[in-house]
């Protein structure tokens, strides 16, 4: 498997047999339940998230209630998760603009969504992806690493990532994929446990390879 086609198609076929379905880690029943918390998962766990959300969604589960809820009441809410003072703004204020702007609903489109406080290009694509189902390729720390390891980018950044996995998988892949990657990058080849010469994929790929591979930021 020398070239990038090759190595794509392999992965491809061995996370289908690794994970033939996929659900978004993060616990939600709509688009913007699932828009609170993609905001509150930067640098925090799934896991964390979803033992914040419930008590949370239980106070407030629309952009309305949100906003009545208040800044102050979804601090104390979320206060476990990292950076809860700045995600307690931007949950707040995320909410106002949705009530005033948009009818209380979760836009549908890059542009609008990536105007929306707390939300970046990341957060808008797993909202494009996942709740409305266009493709979209939201890449995170674990496809980051991955796809270098992989030799799939040459990971100069998460753009040049996400737009040279855009180019080895078709479209209709990519919304199950990118779940299907993160779910691979923790529990086989992780940024401690693998250095690019040990999980499964990264041995198969390389079997070569005997020297740990640097990923960029």
């Amino acid at each position: 498997m020398n070239t990038k086609k090759e190595r794509a198609e392999f992965i491809g076929r061995r996370l289908d047999e690794l994970y033939p379905a996929v659900d978004v880690p993060l616990q939600h029943k709509d688009a913007y339940t699932l828009l609170v918390a993609v905001i509150l998962s930067a640098q925090c766990t799934d896991r964390r998230v979803n033992e914040v959300t419930p008590a949370l969604f239980a106070k407030a589960d629309t952009p309305e209630k949100m906003v009545k809820l208040g800044r102050e009441k979804i601090l104390k809410l979320i206060e476990t998760c990292g950076l809860a003072n700045t995600k307690s703004k931007s949950i707040f204020e995320m909410s106002k603009i949705l009530v005033a702007r948009h009818d209380g609903k979760v836009p549908d489109s890059f542009q609008c969504l990536e105007k929306l406080p707390g939300v970046g290009h990341k957060t808008a694509s797993v909202i494009m992806a996942q709740a409305f189902g266009v493709p979209a390729f939201p890449v995170d720390t674990h496809i980051h690493r991955l796809a270098q390891r992989w030799k799939l980018t040459s990971g100069k950044n998460v753009v040049q990532t996400e737009a040279d996995l855009k180019k080895l998988f078709p479209p209709e892949r990519w919304n199950k994929l990118h779940i299907q990657l993160i779910l691979y990058g923790r529990e086989h080849c992780t940024a401690r446990g693998c250095d690019g010469t040990k999980c499964e994929i990264c041995r198969t790929l390389f079997p070569k390879r005997n020297k740990p591979v640097k990923t960029l930021k």
